[in-house]
């Protein structure tokens, strides 16, 4: 009995020990090649923390020797002004671009990558204008020279935390584990040294950077509204007159409380189920965004009928004089953006985009921030000081002009300008060319989707 349950089991147990023995052999082969895979990777990242640190020291050096460039030409040379702020851009950009690629989650640099957006906005914004008719003033020369001898301070700074890191043979990965490892991050020396050259930056003195630049930072808000705050019942009047449904229906919720980026949500309800949201703002109670939840069906509605029923919607909900200027389609939605018409010009900072369902064409929302601002202050349309024909004189010879008409917009350096607008083809590809109505300079181009190019003689 004990032999023939010794043939039976013999096998089974050596079946079992190879299997465990291989089972094991594999468990331990894959715990090498993760170990591996994770020992590649580190050494990689630790390979791209180095370079995109050696890459930033390198590039404050550079930006050192641009800004100095920049000031030492006479105030007359605006050629050479503009060649050393392009150079200072592109430096700067490239700069930020590395500090992006540094584990500086765990220590701040935020100063010092304000310093770098700055001026790299100063350095485009200046550049690109003409320097001829409006050359570097005063301020701006002041400026360079207190940017060029705080690039010096901080590129020394950076040359002592790389010497450092090299002497010691530091690793960036372990900056990471740094902070909870040690007793603080002044125990870490690359952690320490970063420190030290933004708090450096904090204590710079605050540079008055001119008008363009700041309008960059500080981007127009529905928040800016002069106007005084209104309450949740106020709100949930104002939506039940939007949607013409009774104010039992509708439910509003503050967004941001206490903060100045406050605002409201109103939500209506139909059975105790949400159909549709609208937000408002806190100063004044204006609708900033509509959005209906139904479902949109199959696509049967044309582009027409669509940019008719928004054309419709608008002016009835109380936003007359509004012009389709583009139009977008994705599946079964169309996306289509209106603008303010004054007389002939089409006013492009006063924009709304809506948003219709294409199963019958009506609207299933909108976003109407750009225009609740822009429209909330009185704007002089500037006259034409160049007639069209003049302006067109401008374009490409090859450029098929579609359609053209004035338009007022908000150029690189923040300003708006009254241009002409000219939508055609050129390159086998659709561009809107915007040409100064004053000065015949080109402006922007724009490359736009088939769908968005207007229709000879329309807007859209």
């Amino acid at each position: 009995m004990y032999r023939r349950l010794s043939t039976v089991m013999f096998p089974i147990v050596t079946l079992i020990m190879i299997g465990a023995f291989v089972w094991g052999y594999r468990e331990s082969q894959m715990r090498k090649e993760v170990s591996l895979q994770a020992n590649s990777m580190s050494i990689k990242a630790e390979n791209q923390y180095q370079r995109a640190f050696h890459d930033l020291s390198f590039h404050m050096d550079q930006l050192h020797s641009q800004l100095g460039n920049a000031i030492a030409v006479h105030n007359t040379s605006h050629a050479m002004h503009r060649k050393c702020l392009m150079n200072v851009w592109r430096i700067t950009s490239e700069a930020q671009n590395e500090v992006n690629q540094l584990p500086l989650n765990v220590m701040p640099f935020n100063h010092a990558k304000d310093l770098l957006s700055h001026l790299s906005a100063f350095a485009y914004q200046t550049s690109v204008r003409d320097l001829d008719h409006e050359p570097l003033n005063e301020k701006e020369l002041s400026n360079l020279k207190t940017l060029y001898t705080n690039s010096r301070e901080i590129s020394k700074n950076m040359h002592e935390v790389r010497q450092k890191v090299l002497s010691k043979n530091l690793r960036w990965m372990d900056v990471d584990t740094a902070p909870g490892s040690q007793t603080g991050p002044k125990d870490n020396t690359i952690i320490d040294g970063f420190q030290t050259v933004d708090k450096k930056v904090e204590n710079y003195k605050e540079l008055d950077w001119g008008p363009s630049v700041a309008s960059i930072y500080d981007k127009r808000s529905v928040k800016k509204l002069s106007l005084p705050a209104v309450n949740a019942e106020q709100i949930k009047r104002n939506a039940a007159e939007f949607t013409g449904k009774p104010e039992s229906q509708i439910r509003v919720h503050e967004n941001g409380k206490g903060t100045e980026w406050a605002s409201y949500t109103a939500t209506l309800y139909n059975k105790q189920k949400p159909v549709a949201t609208m937000d408002y703002t806190k100063k004044g109670g204006k609708l900033i965004s509509y959005h209906d939840m139904r479902t949109v069906g199959p696509k049967k509605s044309t582009r027409n009928e669509a940019v008719r029923y928004a054309s419709e919607y608008l002016q009835r909900k109380g936003y007359p004089g509004m012009k389709p200027v583009s139009y977008d389609e994705s599946g079964n939605l169309a996306n289509i953006t209106f603008a303010t018409q004054k007389g002939d010009v089409i006013i492009y900072p006063e924009k709304i985009t809506v948003r219709s369902g294409l199963d019958n064409g009506q609207v299933i929302g909108f976003q109407s921030s750009d225009y609740v601002y822009e429209h909330s202050h009185l704007r002089r349309i500037p006259k034409a000081k160049l007639d069209v024909k003049t302006a067109r004189a401008k374009l490409n010879p090859e450029f098929r002009e579609t359609y053209h008409r004035k338009a007022l917009i908000e150029n690189e350096l923040s300003k708006e300008v009254l241009c002409y607008e000219f939508g055609g083809k050129i390159n086998g590809s659709i561009y809107r060319i915007y040409i100064n109505a004053d000065t015949g300079m080109e402006e922007t181009i724009e490359q736009v989707k088939d769908s968005d190019e207007p229709a000879s003689g329309s807007n859209v």
